[in-house]
């Protein structure tokens, strides 16, 4: 079947539809971003409780191909450890509650990443330029302060306004291998002693948040992630993408700034949106999978212990620990987003070992951190919280089911991308790690390239995380099959 016969893109805006989103704009929101547009732009710090921050040397790092920047990063060592600052992009000034974008993001709650489109929660005059942390251009902020002590301690300076200027926009893959001593700095970086030295530094921050999460147990999972190779919306192939020195650095600067976020909430006495991964229902199958190692896991959940076979999986296997990673991540179960009410015990976050834990750090693709950010700014502002609890409630169960949704969108355009990807590869053989048994059959993931199929022979007794070897089958892109054969 050749990519003529078939649109991946009309199938992506098909998908949308029948998970209950709402792809298109409607004409309010049409109007409401035209004036936007045609407005002048706040000026910089007018307002008293918005600091002047311009003169930082902002950066950003992200994937190669994000418009959509929601953060940006600056560092200096201080007295008592690494002062980070984490500038997020003020989505609220130009979106207030109530108005045609907001109660279309409040509906969609996520941008979804299909591969051959992006269907965005906010209109991209919007989320990739209007509300975008853009190299070279001023933009409103909302910064979380920080110090990150030589122990791993995080103490807060503070949340404020602020007004920001990002002067690199970098990529995971320009950074990362430059940290880890495998390439050139990219050039923004070598053109930049000051740059690099600030890189470094958040570098050495980001380790020592990385360290004291691992010594309280978080999860080191290497998940190995599939990105379509689209050249004029036809798919070339199918890579893979592994988390680097860089992506870290992001991810353990998000998870500090989440919680320093969520405790500064608790601590105003405001109701919120905490995200949660409860104990894993399936425990004593992630026991039973580490036995297999010769490994022994506690009877009840224990996320150190769980975080340390994985870390000695990586050490002693390293090309089979992402199937190992993988198993952990279908056995753990997704995350979901819940009300915290003020004075409420928080049911925290299993995976990252985070008993504060809230999302606030992408507003522009997550509908949850702009309400998250509502919330900060008023207690910044010393007015009333912006929604009441029964709403907070509301809008978390629709951001669980919209995520999920997303999900499974995402999940079968991966599938139909790979099954053009691997169309001319029927007969070969692969190595596979079961990902799901359920009424619907057993599933099969393939890691090279990263691909997920029925397992239509040889299915009998096996179950998640049991490695196997494979043979393609057949594949049917329209329907997004691929079928494997043990």
């Amino acid at each position: 079947m050749s990519d003529t016969q078939f649109d991946l893109g009309a199938m992506a805006r098909q998908e949308m539809i029948a998970q209950g989103f709402h792809p298109d704009f409607p004409p309010e929101v049409e109007q409401q971003v035209k004036a936007l547009e045609s407005q002048a732009a706040p000026a910089p710090a007018s307002q008293a409780e918005v600091r002047d921050l311009r003169s930082l040397l902002w950066s950003s790092i992200d994937n190669d191909t994000s418009r959509d920047l929601d953060q940006a990063e600056v560092a200096e060592r201080v007295d008592g450890g690494i002062r980070v600052m984490i500038a997020i992009a003020d989505v609220d000034t130009d979106v207030p509650i109530g108005t045609p974008i907001d109660r279309y993001a409040a509906d969609q709650t996520t941008s979804v990443y299909t591969g051959v489109r992006t269907f965005s929660m906010l209109p991209v005059e919007l989320s990739t330029d209007l509300t975008s942390l853009n190299e070279n251009v001023d933009r409103l902020a909302v910064v979380i302060d920080m110090v990150v002590a030589a122990d791993g301690a995080v103490t807060s300076k503070g949340i404020y306004r602020a007004v920001v200027r990002n002067q690199a926009q970098l990529t995971y893959n320009g950074v990362g291998p430059w940290l880890e001593g495998t390439a050139a700095a990219p050039p923004k970086v070598a053109a930049s002693a000051d740059l690099a030295a600030q890189l470094k530094l958040q570098d050495e921050a980001a380790r020592i948040l990385l360290d004291e999460r691992k010594r309280m147990g978080a999860l080191n999972i290497d998940r190995v992630e599939a990105e379509a190779v689209v050249t004029d919306g036809q798919v070339e192939g199918i890579n893979t993408r592994q988390k680097n020195r860089a992506s870290e650095l992001i991810e353990n600067f998000m998870v500090a700034a989440n919680g320093v976020m969520a405790r500064a909430l608790t601590a105003a006495g405001v109701s919120s949106i905490r995200r949660i991964v409860k104990t894993p229902e399936r425990w004593p199958r992630l026991v039973e999978l580490a036995a297999r190692y010769g490994e022994t896991l506690p009877a009840e959940a224990d996320s150190g212990a769980l975080n340390a076979f994985l870390e000695k999986r990586k050490a002693t296997d390293p090309a089979h620990y992402p199937d190992v990673s993988l198993a952990v991540v279908k056995l753990m179960g997704p995350g979901e987003y819940v009300l915290a009410r003020a004075g409420d015990s928080s049911q925290g976050h299993f995976a990252l070992a985070a008993h504060d834990y809230t999302h606030s750090t992408a507003p522009n693709r997550r509908f949850a951190d702009t309400v998250t950010q509502r919330l900060i700014k008023a207690v910044i502002a010393k007015q009333g919280t912006p929604y009441s609890d029964s709403q907070l409630d509301g809008i978390a169960h629709n951001c669980t089911l919209k995520e999920d949704a997303a999900r499974k969108v995402e999940r079968k355009m991966g599938k139909r991308i790979a099954a053009v990807a691997l169309r001319n590869r029927i007969g070969e053989t692969f190595a596979g790690v079961v990902t799901g048994v359920t009424p619907k059959g057993t599933f099969v993931r393939v890691v090279n390239p990263p691909a997920e199929g029925l397992l239509i022979r040889g299915q009998e007794g096996v179950d998640v995380g049991d490695q196997l070897k494979v043979k393609l089958v057949s594949t049917d892109p329209r329907r997004g099959y691929i079928d494997f054969a043990r």
